[in-house]
């Protein structure tokens, strides 16, 4: 339930790639417009995020969800009945403060009420609802534009403009169905009993360890553990950025988040169908390809979500990130030289489907296990926040510049670019991140300590 927030993730984050061309034709915007449009709700986003964890760690993790939740259909109605781009910006960049919520919160959630065997598989639930709502944005968004050519004139007119004449509205607005089911989906989960047990409510942490645990010496030991780990830790606020045990965790969580925005697989989900377009496929077709790119995304998710606790968080790392940098390679190379060398377009989707296998099953299936693992338990709100801002900033950055880019530097630049971003981030998992899987929060915590004293 707690990962139908990564869903809302999914849908509010895809949807806008079916409505760029309309909504910049409707409002006639420049390409530094468009990019506003498209990256004003990651604003909101950074905000969200920047604010999620404070809150998680004050007010517990099921009220921040319920609050996200609230915002997402805030959103959709917004959006879907706003009379100017001024107001739909406003209700866009509203939902994106909901995304940057549940970015931070669910997966940090879910790992502290997950066994530790399994806990990259059910962290990895989250990600396959992001991608299941990508799969559900993109299928809508063309749904809906194939259905707007069947309505007659003669309807309501409130149907005309919604379902016809401006069928943006319509795509943006079905956000609503999904953001009320994630709310009453909330009330039927407990809360963490990690954050119970920071926050001095023993009883009620042990009672729901009971629904985790078996035995009452296993429960015990888990208590134990994290009452450990809290006196490792002083202070809950902004301060803790300066404490050595999380200071380099927090670096390298802030590394990763960023160079993994500038390796391109944003660019894709978000402008997809505007680069198939500039591959000369019409809008039509732009978005059925579209369907098919988050088709894979959803089917790989399911392929790492059964392997990552046996295979490893950084084995998947290697292979997708390898594979990632063929795929975007090929993909500059086919806007170089496809047209010369008479390569049809079922050539760029072929090599857009590759891309996305190898990123699904590594990186975007990786990053929010690691960053939900990597810190200690009276910290892992504020530490998280701070990792998701960095992801953030960088989505924002990419959402702004990438139709600068595909202008300037061509299509084929752009993706030899995110290529070239892909080394630095195998390195750094490589050298300065510990293999994760099958390790409780408080064993991971008590490596980066070593770390710590090895260090010093």
């Amino acid at each position: 339930m707690a990962a139908l927030g990564g869903f809302l993730f999914g849908y509010d984050t895809a949807v806008i790639s079916g409505t760029i061309g309309q909504v910049t034709r409707q409002f006639e915007l420049d390409v530094l417009q468009q990019g506003w449009y498209v990256g004003c709700a990651l604003i909101g986003s950074i905000a969200g995020v920047g604010v999620a964890g404070i809150l998680g760690d004050k007010f517990g993790r099921k009220k921040v969800m319920l609050l996200a939740a609230f915002l997402f259909t805030i959103s959709a109605v917004g959006c879907a009945i706003s009379q100017g781009i001024d107001a739909l910006i406003l209700y866009r960049i509203v939902g994106g403060a909901g995304i940057g919520m549940v970015s931070i919160i669910s997966p940090m959630y879910i790992s502290e009420v997950a066994l530790s065997r399994y806990r990259g598989s059910l962290v990895s639930l989250y990600q396959l609802a992001i991608t299941v709502g990508f799969l559900g944005a993109y299928l809508v968004n063309f749904q809906l534009l194939a259905w707007s050519a069947t309505i007659s004139e003669d309807s309501p007119a409130w149907v005309v403009l919604i379902f016809k004449e401006e069928v943006w509205r319509a795509m943006l607005g079905m956000e609503f169905v999904p953001a009320i089911l994630f709310f009453g989906a909330i009330f039927f989960i407990p809360e963490s009993p990690r954050w119970l047990l920071v926050n001095s409510r023993e009883a009620q942490a042990r009672l729901v360890f009971s629904r985790i645990y078996h035995s009452a010496s296993e429960i015990q030991l888990r208590i134990d553990a994290v009452y450990a780990s809290v006196q490792n830790t002083l202070g809950q606020d902004w301060k803790v950025i300066f404490q050595p045990l999380i200071r380099r965790p927090i670096l390298i969580g802030v590394a990763i988040a960023i160079l993994g925005q500038f390796m391109g697989v944003n660019a894709v989900l978000y402008y997809g169908p505007t680069i198939f377009e500039q591959a000369g496929l019409t809008s039509g077709d732009a978005l059925f390809y579209q369907v098919w790119v988050g088709l894979v995304n959803v089917l790989t998710t399911v392929i790492a979500l059964f392997i990552i606790d046996s295979v490893g968080r950084k084995s998947l790392v290697y292979f997708g990130v390898t594979g990632m940098i063929l795929s975007l390679i090929c993909i500059g190379i086919y806007f170089m030289q496809g047209e010369s060398w008479g390569l049809s377009s079922s050539w760029l989707l072929v090599l857009f489907l590759g891309y996305i296998f190898f990123t699904a099953i590594s990186i975007s299936a990786v990053i929010f296990v690691l960053l939900s693992e990597m810190y200690p338990n009276k910290v892992r709100g504020v530490a998280m926040s701070i990792a998701g801002l960095s992801l953030w900033i960088g989505t924002f950055l990419i959402g702004q510049l990438t139709p600068w880019l595909l202008e300037n530097l061509s299509p084929a630049g752009t993706f030899f670019l995110f290529a070239l971003m892909c080394f630095p981030y195998m390195y750094i998992i490589w050298k300065m991140i510990p293999e994760t899987a099958g390790k409780t929060l408080e064993e991971i915590e008590k490596f980066w300590m070593e770390r710590k004293n090895n260090d010093a």
